[in-house]
C-alpha cells in the first residue's frame, strides 16, 4: 500500500500466503495433508492480519506447509513465494 506504515515484509507475506491459498483451493485433486495445508496457511493469513508476526511461528508453519504439500508440483511456486516472503523477517535466534 503507497503511502501506508505497514512493514513491507508484512505486505510481501500477505499477498504470498493469499496467492498459495487460492492456488490450493482451485486444485481439483485432493491429497493427505491437504487439511494441513489449508489449516496452517489459514493461520499465517490471520498471524499477518494482526502485523508483524513471531519468526519462529511463521517458520514452523512453513515447515508444516512445505510437508504438507512439498510433492504437489502445482504449488511449487506458491510455496517458493511463501517461503522467500518468510525469509525476508530473518532469522530466528537459534543459539
Amino acid at each position: 500500500m503507497i503511502g501506508s506504515d505497514e512493514d513491507p515484509r508484512v505486505a510481501e507475506l500477505r499477498t504470498a500466503v493469499s496467492r498459495l491459498r487460492r492456488e490450493l483451493a482451485t486444485l481439483p485433486s485432493d491429497f493427505p495433508d491437504r487439511a494441513i495445508a489449508e489449516d496452517e496457511l489459514a493461520a499465517l493469513a490471520a498471524m499477518v492480519s494482526g502485523g508483524a508476526p513471531e519468526t519462529p511461528r511463521l517458520r514452523t508453519s512453513l515447515l508444516l506447509i512445505a510437508g504438507a504439500i512439498g510433492s504437489v508440483s502445482a504449488l511449487a511456486r506458491g510455496l517458493r513465494e511463501v517461503r522467500e516472503a518468510v525469509d525476508l523477517f530473518g532469522e530466528s535466534s537459534r543459539s
